[in-house]
């Protein structure tokens, strides 16, 4: 099968970034899907590892968000059949997406949304596995309009997890959602998604929750640049409030958080996969719902760019606009 991986690290994306590279299609077992991939999204991870991570020997197939055809099963599969259209963000121990197959444990994927095209689809896995997850599991935000009213800020809402979390907690629970942004085609986005207030991170958000009339939050979701945000979340936040964080801060003071009694939640959507945890079908479930969602209209793609084929020159281009900070819902490559 054609694949594109790399030999060696790049901390600076060049030449030796990506290469296409021939490898032996590989034979599903156990719980495992044979997926021909269809489309793929590039997230940060997907950077972050290229720029850091080595293969132990040969090449590393790197890419974890996929939508494709099923063509081959294991003999413990029970979830799927050959021929059904899947989608699903991987396991960071196993090899990526940028390939023409890959095996996935079918307890960590789902049906595709119907109303979907493959492009549509591949932007969803990853950031609505991790938005969901950040909601429900770490925060424990009840899922209800009749719940107690209560008040949620995401900061750096316009990227492609903040993108679907906002919709997630605006149509699913009854919180008022606050999102950050920085660039005015930003706070359109947000707006369009149903965000009901928009303050700009690049200035002091304190102040700018005092001249928009707007309380503490009982809940802050910090996508981005937490360390740089720290001392303005702990102004924000309501005493005993939930902090939940997915980022990797050069530095973090949880001192910070002890005044106020603030709860720390750490968000990192390959947990159940990377350790086979007990309620790792929870993701399986999560992304059937999700696709339900999407198929009764009520949370829609975030595909931000599509950037053509899965190619060398397509995915250095996605990596260099992850790498600007600049992007704006999620970036999509599709076919090879």
């Amino acid at each position: 099968m054609k694949a594109i991986g790399y030999q060696a690290a790049t901390p600076t994306l060049n030449t030796q970034s990506f290469t296409v590279i021939e490898l032996p299609t590989p034979t599903a077992h156990d719980h495992d899907l044979l997926v021909e991939v269809k489309a793929i999204s590039v997230n940060p991870v997907d950077a972050k590892i290229r720029a850091n991570v080595s293969p132990d020997e040969g090449h590393k197939v790197i890419g974890w968000d996929a939508v494709g055809i099923v063509r081959a099963v294991g003999d413990k599969v029970s979830l799927f059949n050959i021929g059904d259209r899947v989608y699903y963000a991987g396991d960071l121990t196993r090899s990526g997406s940028n390939a023409e197959f890959q095996l996935v444990d079918e307890r960590i994927v789902g049906r595709a949304p119907t109303t979907l095209n493959d492009a549509q689809t591949a932007a969803l896995p990853l950031t609505s596995i991790t938005a969901w997850e950040l909601l429900f599991d770490r925060l424990q935000i009840p899922r209800s309009s009749d719940a107690k009213p209560a008040s949620l800020l995401v900061i750096g809402a316009a990227g492609g997890v903040g993108s679907i979390l906002v919709q997630l907690a605006k149509q699913l629970t009854n919180v008022t959602v606050v999102g950050t942004a920085s660039r005015a085609d930003s706070v359109t986005w947000l707006n369009e998604l149903g965000v009901e207030y928009v303050l700009d991170h690049s200035k002091g958000l304190n102040a700018q929750r005092t001249e928009q009339n707007l309380g503490e939050f009982d809940y802050v979701v910090s996508l981005t640049h937490t360390d740089q945000h720290l001392d303005e979340i702990v102004k924000i936040i309501k005493p005993q409030g939930k902090l939940a964080l997915i980022d990797d801060p050069a530095s973090f003071d949880i001192l910070k958080l002890k005044r106020k009694s603030i709860s720390l939640h750490w968000e990192f959507m390959y947990t159940r996969s990377m350790f086979q945890t007990e309620d790792m079908i929870v993701q399986h479930q999560l992304l059937t719902e999700l696709a339900q969602l999407v198929d009764n209209g009520t949370i829609k793609t975030t595909l931000g760019q599509h950037l053509g084929k899965i190619s060398v020159a397509n995915l250095m281009k996605a990596h260099q606009i992850l790498e600007s900070h600049q992007s704006r819902g999620k970036l999509v490559l599709e076919g090879f």
